[in-house]
């Protein structure tokens, strides 16, 4: 057990996952993930429901507890509940109450899933109003504006998500270069990148090896970097100067880019409007045409 004081406030305690989370072990990486990204869930279950949720025994959760200076879990657990009296309902509290309103019960049905995945789709969604500030929209929107040349990163599952930026912002007028991993060349790419430009990098777990060797290089040359991930704790987050977490609560096949797409479109926006600097009227983001 650690003998130094364990930290009282959410913010403190997080501050402390985030600083010592590359140095924990695997095991302790993936309770850190767990607690960050549910902290209402954390608040009101009980550890044996939240270790059996990770996969990892509640043992480990009281070990990990200890190893922040409290005396177990339930100590550590108290700051998470003071935190639940302001905060926005949970993950899964929304879907609860979507459910509810929806009418919809446990269905395996074709329409049953299709609606299973709307509710998780809503309910991510909610979650971002809760979670992104419009502070960290504006600083990203001004990046992009100020940038000489956006150069986007993204692969495996993120790859709809570049594209989709890709498109809109070379609609917008802005100079845009998409590294694609085709013929082994992105890696390369990204050398030229120039502090006048900015690096654009989605990655969500499992993380893309190539997508974060990019975005560490590109730092290390003092680029300015936005990134959408999954989590605080993303390798991204140590690298980026705006970074969104869009947390994912379930990792199967199913994992949808509902919300990460809906915050590139609301960044898009936000870019339009600084462009065509007319307040007066929703931004317009021209369509292409085939002649």
């Amino acid at each position: 057990m650690s003998s130094f004081a364990p930290p009282s406030t959410y913010e403190d305690l997080t501050r402390l996952i985030h600083d010592r989370y590359e140095d924990m072990s695997k095991s302790y990486q993936k309770i850190a993930l767990y607690l960050t990204q549910n902290p209402n869930e954390v608040a009101v279950m009980s550890v044996n429901a939240i270790a059996e949720k990770c996969g990892i025994h509640a043992s480990g959760f009281v070990r990990y507890a200890q190893s922040l200076g409290y005396k177990g879990f339930k100590d550590m657990q108290a700051v998470f509940q003071r935190r639940l009296s302001t905060a926005a309902p949970g993950f899964d509290a929304r879907i609860r109450a979507l459910q509810q309103e929806l009418g919809s019960k446990e269905d395996k049905s074709d329409l049953g899933f299709l609606r299973e995945l709307v509710v998780r789709d809503l309910t991510s969604l909610q979650d971002l109003l809760t979670d992104i500030t419009a502070e960290k929209i504006a600083e990203a929107a001004t990046l992009m504006e100020n940038a000489d040349t956006i150069y986007l990163v993204g692969q495996l599952r993120s790859t709809p998500v570049v594209e989709l930026l890709r498109y809109i912002l070379t609609m917008l007028g802005k100079r845009t270069v998409i590294l694609d991993p085709g013929g082994g060349l992105a890696t390369h790419m990204a050398r030229v990148i120039r502090k006048a430009d900015l690096l654009f990098a989605v990655s969500f777990r499992f993380y893309a090896n190539e997508v974060v060797n990019i975005v560490e290089e590109c730092a290390s040359r003092d680029v300015p970097i936005v990134a959408i991930s999954d989590s605080t704790l993303s390798p991204l987050a140590k690298s980026a100067k705006v970074l969104f977490a869009v947390p994912e609560h379930e990792y199967t096949f199913s994992r949808s880019l509902a919300a990460p797409m809906c915050l590139a479109q609301a960044l898009t926006v936000a870019l339009a409007a600084r462009l065509q600097k007319d307040t007066s009227e929703t931004p317009r983001i021209p369509i292409a045409t085939v002649a």
